[in-house]
């Protein structure tokens, strides 16, 4: 045990800010991908739009 606490004061560090930023990225990529689901549902509306301009 006594051999566990010098490990976990030298790596706990880099472990927390690794959650963190993957945290972080996660959430910005949870935004892109509903993004990119919706981009088909905004070109029809916006093909729509087109043809009822003309």
């Amino acid at each position: 045990m006594q051999e566990f606490i010098p490990l976990i004061s030298e790596v706990g560090f880099p472990i927390i800010i690794t959650l963190y930023l993957l945290h972080r990225i996660a959430a910005k990529l949870d935004n892109i991908v509903q993004s990119i689901q919706n981009l088909p549902y905004q070109m029809k509306e916006s093909e729509y739009q087109d043809r009822k301009i003309m």
